[in-house]
């Protein structure tokens, strides 16, 4: 298993605000929404991935076994526990259910957690319990690049669904559609033209 202070180009003993600072840089230059037209965009996600495990693993102190407890062996992560980056893999593979199951059994909830928990839901379908987690992560670490854009994408998506949905109820209406008609006609007949000569 790698060292996680090795993939952010760390050198161990690192403080926070250092981790911060380099998976911040690294996230924004890996991040999958930077990299569409790069022909190497799968190399880049696989790296956007390890460089999430990496700082999940120093700021939580690793939820499947601190890498500083190891004292460097790294053994703690190959004893099959969860880790976000496991749950990470589990949402990739469309298996919201146990991630979901896996994430109520952790004990640290920190914003790397509230966004996977609203990544889930909002893919089950419940966008304002998703939305609920993901503004929560972005309250919890609003440097986050890849919290701030899932917030704004689900935003966007209720914004189109609230304009479908009042136009739904406003424009279905040929009786709206002959009120305008008429209406035209009257100002045009005012104005000393005809719009419609049969009225």
């Amino acid at each position: 298993m790698k060292d996680p202070y090795e993939v952010l180009g760390l050198q161990r003993g690192a403080t926070k605000d250092e981790v911060k600072s380099a998976y911040r840089k690294l996230a924004k230059k890996y991040h999958p929404d930077m990299n569409e037209n790069n022909p190497l965009k799968d190399l880049a996600e696989e790296k956007f991935k390890e460089i999430q495990w990496a700082y999940d693993e120093i700021m939580d102190g690793g939820s499947a076994g601190s890498y500083q407890s190891s004292n460097g062996s790294g053994s703690s992560y190959e004893n099959g526990s969860t880790s976000l980056f496991n749950i990470r893999q589990q949402i990739q593979t469309g298996r919201f259910q146990d991630a979901i199951r896996m994430l109520n059994g952790m004990s640290v909830r920190n914003a790397e957690w509230n966004y996977l928990m609203g990544v889930c839901y909002v893919n089950m379908g419940s966008l304002g319990q998703g939305m609920k987690f993901v503004q929560t992560a972005v309250k919890m670490d609003p440097g986050n690049f890849e919290y701030r854009n899932f917030l704004n994408q689900i935003l966007s998506t209720q914004n189109m669904y609230q304009q479908r949905t009042y136009n739904y109820g406003r424009g279905n209406s040929s009786v709206d559609c002959c009120t305008q008609l008429i209406c035209a006609d009257c100002l045009c007949e005012c104005l000393g033209g005809d719009l419609i000569s049969c009225c």
